[in-house]
């Protein structure tokens, strides 16, 4: 049976019968789209199991129920492909967008990447976007005729370019990466595989993006709250969570704290996908696009929230921070999570051989700077577990994270 669209497309929809292709060409799959065999690839791939013991915020001792890497982007998926589909885009790209965001975490959540952020200062630097992009482009090894994934240049674009462009018209690095630079695996593949770094992603790129901080801003309200982090009376504090709060309680009055807790997530979730669908069409109205170049040529986003929900989240995030992000008890983890990846990358850097054969496999007489490449590629592909056992079996004290 040849493989067939089921349903129809926006025009400005990306359309993977017409895929700029792939780095290495294939033949075309009989059953599957392009972007099918993409996220199937992904889910396939290493990298994408090691995403269970990665932690968001906890470690994973701390309990059963709290949000791992792999749980996390789960949600996303769910969340990316609800709004592909009410705006009728190609929902199997913005599937696999969602499910390969999170491929280029460190071990410990965001403090290994700034760890390794500033050990790699002097040799590239790290950047979580960049490491996705070399884990699907060359780390992964699992087919006989190209080292990665070989994924669709429509998927590697939405990896690198969902945050928006990585460079202005004349090349110059944009905001975001003024400080450290358009990070040079992003430069070296782009330099074999354009991938247009001044233009934005298209809009399944960009719904994989909003559904990203729609599944982490309301799952880290949960977890925070099962933590003790904060209480559910102190989201009071946020006007727009007052509102839904007050909702719950009109309708429910003496509602069990676990059902009170719940509803407010799954309010908070409905609310912030109806915003962004219901913006995105007043947007894309107005661009009137008949094409993903239009999308990717309009300049701004076309799928984001409204001024009012995209202020409400701000002061969302602005409580996450503060309540839970710098909390003592996280705080304390975060600093001993941050010297187990800091003696690890020393250790390794001074003794390549105590990494296993294939990761220091080529590196005698290398210079200083791939060896550190080398060294933060396996560090980055750690889970949790793997890098304090790694830390236990070369030092003779290790944090026991609590």
């Amino acid at each position: 049976m040849l493989f067939h669209r089921e349903r129809l497309l926006s025009p400005f929809a990306v359309d993977a019968a017409n895929s700029r292709g792939r780095l290495v060409p294939e033949p075309a799959s009989p059953t599957r789209s392009e972007f099918q065999r993409d996220r199937d690839r992904i889910i396939h791939s290493t990298a994408f199991r090691r995403l269970k013991h990665k932690t968001q915020v906890f470690v994973e001792h701390e309990g059963d129920h709290f949000r791992t890497r792999l749980t996390h982007t789960i949600e996303v998926a769910q969340i990316a492909r609800a709004i592909a589909r009410a705006l009728a885009l190609d929902e199997d790209l913005a599937e696999a967008l969602a499910l390969a965001h999170d491929l280029g975490h460190t071990p410990f959540g965001h403090v290994g990447e700034d760890v390794l952020q500033e050990l790699m200062a002097a040799h590239g630097g790290f950047d979580h976007n960049a490491q996705a992009l070399r884990i699907v482009t060359r780390l992964e090894r699992r087919y006989a005729a190209y080292d990665g994934l070989n994924l669709t240049w429509e998927t590697l674009e939405g990896l690198v370019k969902h945050n928006g462009p990585l460079t202005d018209a004349n090349g110059q690095p944009t905001e975001r990466y003024r400080r450290h630079g358009v990070p040079g695996a992003i430069l070296e593949f782009d330099a074999r595989f354009p991938l247009d770094l001044a233009s934005h992603a298209s809009a399944e790129a960009q719904v994989a993006a909003l559904a990203d901080d729609i599944a982490y801003n309301a799952h880290d309200i949960d977890d925070g709250l099962r933590a003790g982090l904060f209480a559910l009376d102190d989201l009071m504090a946020v006007p727009w969570l007052a509102e839904l709060i007050a909702e719950i309680d009109a309708a429910w009055p003496g509602l069990e704290p676990a059902r009170r807790q719940h509803e407010l997530v799954r309010r908070l979730i409905t609310r912030l996908v109806e915003d962004v669908i219901g913006e995105s069409e007043r947007r894309l109205v107005a661009l009137a696009p008949r094409s993903a170049e239009d999308i990717r040529n309009a300049g701004r986003p076309v799928v984001a929230f409204s001024e009012g929900v995209a202020t409400a989240e701000k002061d969302l995030k602005r409580f996450l921070f503060a309540r839970m992000y710098r909390h003592p008890r996280v705080m304390v983890i975060r600093t001993d999570a941050a010297s187990i990846v800091e003696d690890l990358f020393g250790r390794f850097v001074e003794a390549p051989s105590l990494m296993p054969g294939e990761w220091h496999a080529g590196l005698d007489g290398a210079d200083a700077a791939r060896i550190a490449r080398r060294v933060a590629d396996y560090i980055a592909g750690m889970t949790d577990r793997y890098a304090i056992d790694a830390h236990r079996r070369l030092f003779d004290e290790t944090p026991a994270l609590r």
